[in-house]
C-alpha cells in the first residue's frame, strides 16, 4: 500500500465541483435546467467517490502533505496551494461531499419552479469547492482563501431571492458579522507569520513551543494566548458563537437546501475544524481554552432557550444548530478534539436531515413555515414524518442513535475538565439536554401530531417571492413530496441512526487520528488536559454505553423534555399560553433574542454612523476640503492678490526689482562664503 496519496487524484476532488459550477453558471442557458443539475450533481458525486476512496487509503496508513502550486515567494515566505490529507481532513471531505450530494439531489425537487434554477446549482457547487479547499489546505493562505470563499458564496446564497428586502438584509448581516470574526482571524494569521516566518502548518506547529515562550510586545500577555484568541474570534464568526451568532437565524431567508448545506453541515463547522486543526497551538494556552469553554457553554444554553419559543420551522432548527455548535465548542475547550469532530460528523447528518425534512414540510404545506398552522401531517407525509422523527431522536441524544454517542461523550469530557469555567460549562451542557428535547419535540408534535390547524386558516400567504404574490385561499390538502426530495431524507436518516455506534470506538478510543497524520506527534495530544483519558477509562463498548445511560441524568432529562412537551402541546396547549402571559417579561426577552440585534444597532451601527459622520464633517469637510483643498486655494488666491499689486507694467519698476534681487543674492553669497 502506498504511503503517499496521488496529488492529481486529490486535486480532482475540489476541481470536480468547480467544473460543475463553471458550466452551470456560465453556460446555464445553453445546457438548460437538466444540464445544470446533471453537471453539478456529477461533479459532487465524483468528489464524494474520490473522498471515500481517499478515506480508505488514509485508514490504511496513507497520507499527503505537500505543495500543489507555488503562487509567489517573498524572501523566505512562500505563498502556496497545498494539501494536507490525514484522517481529520478526510472525515471533513466525506461529510462535506456527501451532504452536498444529498442537497444537490434534493434541490432538483425543491427549486423546480424557481427561475434562478441554474444559478442556484452553480452557487451550491461553488460552495462545495470552496469548503473542500478550506479543509484540504496545508497552509494558512489557502485556509484563508477557502474561509473567505465560503463566506462570499454564503452571502450569495442567503440573498438568493434578491427581490426580497428581508433576504438582502440577512445576507448583509451575515457578511458584516463574519467580517468582524475574520478580522480577528486575519490578525491571528498575521501573528503566526510574523513570529514563525511561515504559513505552512507543519512549520508553524514545529515552532509552537517557541511561540509559547514569547510575550506579546509591550504587555505581559503570552503571545500564544493572543494568537489563539485571535484565531478563535474567526471561529466565533464562522461557527456563530455568542455574541457573533446573530447572523445565522436570519440566514434562514435563503432557500431551505442551503440551510442544510451551509448552516448545518459545512460552513458553520469550519470554525470547529480550524480549532481542531490548530490544536497544537491551542493546547499551549489554558486561557484560550477557558475562553472557548465559556463561550461554547453560553451559546449552548442560551441559544437553546431561544429555540423554545420560535414559530418558524426553519428558525427552530437554526437555533438548534447554534446550540449544537456550542456543544462542539465546549468539547474543543475541554481539549476533547476528537469528540468535537465526532459530534460535528454525527450532527452534520441528522441536522441536514431535519433541515431537508423542514423543507419537505414547507413544500407539502404550500410554503407555509409557521408551525402553528400545521398539525396532523403524519397522515399526509409519512416519509417526511418518520425521517423527521429519526432526526429529532438523534438530536436529543436518544440512546442508540448517532447523536447520543457524540453528545454524551462531550458531557463526560467536560465533567473531566479542570479549567476555569468548566463547572459552568458542565451545567450548561447538562441543562441543554432538557432544552434540546423541549424545542425539538415541540416542533415535532406541532407539525406532525395533534389537531389539523391548517384547515382553520381562512387564507394562506406564500412566503417565497419566487412563487409570486398570489395567495392560497381556504384550507389546502398537504401532500408528500416527490422522490428527489424524500430519497435524500432516507439516505440521511440511515447514518443518523447507526453512525454513532459504528464510529465511536475508532474515532475516540483508537489510534485513528494517528493514521496518515503528517505530524502525528502534535495533533490531538493533550497531556495537560485529562478529558480524553477520562472518557477512555469509562468506555466499554457502544452497547454498554447506551444501556448504562439509562442510569444517568442526561437521558432522564431528555425523556422529561419530551414528556413535558407532549403534555404542554398535545394535552394542555393552554399551559404554554398561560406561562407566556405569566412570565411576559421573560417571554419578551426571548422573543427579542436578548435584544442583541438592538444592541448591535444602537452601539455598533448607530455608533459607527455617528463616528462616520464626525469623521466626514471634521475630517473630510473640515480638514481635507476646508483646510487642505479650499484652504490652499484661498492661500494661492491671497498670494496672487498681493503679487498682483507689483505688476505695474512699467519697465523701470521691474529693473529696480531685479537690482534689489541681485543685491540680495550677492549679500547672501558673501555671507555664506565667510
Amino acid at each position: 500500500m502506498a504511503t503517499t496519496l496521488n496529488p492529481n487524484l486529490l486535486l480532482a476532488i475540489p476541481l470536480a465541483p468547480l467544473a460543475g459550477a463553471v458550466l452551470a453558471g456560465l453556460f446555464g442557458k445553453q445546457i438548460g435546467r437538466s444540464g445544470a443539475h446533471t453537471v453539478t450533481i456529477l461533479g459532487v458525486l465524483v468528489a464524494f467517490v474520490l473522498s471515500a476512496m481517499t478515506f480508505v487509503d488514509v485508514l490504511n496508513g496513507a497520507s499527503f502533505n505537500g505543495t500543489i502550486y507555488q503562487w509567489a515567494q517573498i524572501g523566505s515566505i512562500k505563498f502556496e496551494v497545498g494539501f494536507l490529507v490525514d484522517i481529520l481532513t478526510v472525515i471533513m471531505m466525506c461529510v462535506v461531499s456527501f451532504v452536498s450530494l444529498m442537497v444537490h439531489i434534493y434541490t432538483v425537487g425543491y427549486m423546480s419552479d424557481d427561475p434562478g434554477y441554474q444559478r442556484f446549482f452553480a452557487y451550491i457547487s461553488l460552495f462545495t469547492f470552496s469548503m473542500l479547499m478550506l479543509v484540504m489546505s496545508n497552509n494558512f493562505l489557502q485556509l484563508f482563501f477557502g474561509w473567505e470563499a465560503v463566506g462570499l458564496v454564503s452571502y450569495l446564497l442567503i440573498g438568493f431571492w434578491y427581490t426580497r428586502p428581508t433576504a438582502i438584509y440577512a445576507n448583509l448581516k451575515a457578511f458584516l458579522v463574519n467580517r468582524v470574526g475574520d478580522l480577528g482571524f486575519l490578525l491571528g494569521i498575521g501573528l503566526v507569520l510574523a513570529y514563525t516566518g511561515s504559513l505552512n502548518y507543519s512549520d508553524v506547529f514545529a515552532k509552537a513551543n517557541d511561540l509559547a515562550a514569547l510575550s506579546f510586545p509591550g504587555t505581559d500577555w503570552h503571545l500564544i494566548t493572543v494568537t489563539c484568541i485571535c484565531l478563535f474570534i474567526g471561529a466565533m464568526g464562522k461557527s456563530a458563537q455568542f455574541p457573533l451568532h446573530v447572523w445565522l437565524p436570519d440566514s434562514m431567508e435563503g432557500p431551505t437546501p442551503i440551510s442544510a448545506l451551509i448552516h448545518a453541515a459545512t460552513m458553520v463547522t469550519a470554525g470547529i475544524f480550524m480549532v481542531s486543526r490548530m490544536s497544537p497551538l491551542f493546547e499551549l494556552s489554558d486561557t484560550a481554552l477557558s475562553l472557548i469553554l465559556v463561550i461554547g457553554a453560553i451559546t449552548t444554553l442560551f441559544m437553546g432557550f431561544l429555540g423554545m419559543i420560535q414559530n418558524d420551522i426553519k428558525r427552530v432548527i437554526a437555533y438548534s444548530t447554534l446550540s449544537q455548535l456550542g456543544y462542539m465548542t465546549v468539547a474543543l475547550g475541554a481539549s476533547a478534539y476528537p469528540v468535537a469532530m465526532f459530534h460535528l460528523m454525527t450532527h452534520a447528518f441528522f441536522k441536514a436531515l431535519l433541515f431537508l425534512g423542514a423543507g419537505s414540510v414547507i413544500i407539502g404545506m404550500h410554503h407555509d413555515q409557521d408551525i402553528r398552522h400545521m398539525g396532523g401531517l403524519y397522515k399526509y407525509m409519512p416519509i417526511t414524518w418518520i425521517t423527521s422523527l429519526v432526526g429529532s431522536l438523534a438530536l436529543i441524544g436518544t440512546p442508540f442513535f448517532a447523536g447520543f454517542y457524540s453528545k454524551d461523550s462531550i458531557i463526560e469530557a467536560v465533567a473531566a475538565s479542570h479549567l476555569p469555567g468548566s463547572g459552568f460549562a458542565y451545567f450548561a451542557v447538562v441543562a441543554s439536554v432538557f432544552v434540546t428535547a423541549f424545542y425539538s419535540f415541540r416542533l415535532y408534535f406541532l407539525v406532525f401530531h395533534g389537531e389539523e390547524r391548517f384547515r382553520k386558516l381562512a387564507h394562506h400567504h406564500d412566503d417565497h417571492a419566487h412563487h409570486g404574490d398570489d395567495a392560497h385561499h381556504g384550507a389546502h390538502e398537504p401532500h408528500e413530496t416527490p422522490w428527489v426530495v424524500t430519497l435524500p431524507l432516507i439516505l440521511l436518516a440511515i447514518p443518523s441512526v447507526v453512525l454513532g455506534a459504528i464510529a465511536i470506538k475508532p474515532m475516540l478510543f483508537s489510534n485513528l487520528f494517528q493514521h496518515g497524520v503528517a505530524f502525528k506527534d502534535v495533533i490531538f495530544i493533550a497531556p495537560n488536559h485529562p478529558a480524553m483519558a477520562a472518557i477512555t477509562e469509562d468506555f466499554h463498548g457502544w452497547l454498554p454505553m447506551a444501556l448504562h445511560s439509562f442510569t444517568t441524568l442526561p437521558v432522564w432529562l431528555s425523556i422529561a423534555g419530551v414528556v413535558v412537551t407532549w403534555f404542554f402541546y398535545l394535552k394542555r396547549p393552554d399551559i404554554p399560553e398561560a406561562l407566556a402571559r405569566r412570565f411576559s417579561g421573560l417571554y419578551k426577552l426571548l422573543d427579542n433574542k436578548y435584544y442583541m440585534d438592538k444592541i448591535n444597532e444602537v452601539v455598533f451601527a448607530n455608533g459607527a454612523l455617528k463616528i462616520g459622520r464626525g469623521l466626514w464633517r471634521g475630517g473630510d469637510q473640515g480638514v481635507i476640503d476646508g483646510a487642505l483643498v479650499n484652504g490652499s486655494a484661498r492661500l494661492v488666491g491671497w498670494f496672487a492678490g498681493v503679487i498682483r499689486f507689483m505688476q505695474s507694467g512699467y519697465i523701470y519698476h521691474y529693473a529696480f526689482a531685479m537690482i534689489i534681487g541681485m543685491l540680495g543674492l550677492l549679500t547672501l553669497f558673501v555671507t555664506l562664503s565667510k
